[in-house]
């Protein structure tokens, strides 16, 4: 299925600055202190942990604490603004 959502440019801006406020909250960095991919699971740095949507902002999502993750790098720039059942083969892949 093939669909796009009208986001506009303000409504991204406001999460995107959500996010950037979740950060700075223990909630978080208590997440990230873990130190694990959200996504593979590998270990981490925590310093090398990104914030990522599960439900991407530019396809609906909210920067809300149950749809931010922390996520490795590679998992990051791999997902992008895709949903997880549309990745769900790179994480099959990550599980082999």
């Amino acid at each position: 299925m093939d669909w796009e959502l009208d986001i506009d440019e303000e409504q991204i801006r406001r999460e995107r600055n959500k996010a950037r406020e979740l950060r700075k909250q223990s909630w978080w960095k208590n997440r990230i202190g873990r130190g694990v991919c959200h996504y593979c699971g590998k270990s981490v740095p925590p310093k090398e942990l990104t914030l990522d949507h599960v439900v991407p902002v530019a396809r609906g999502g909210r920067s809300t604490k149950g749809n931010c993750v922390p996520a490795c790098k590679d998992c990051n720039n791999q997902k992008k603004n895709l949903l997880p059942m549309e990745w769900d083969d790179y994480l099959r892949h990550l599980q082999k």
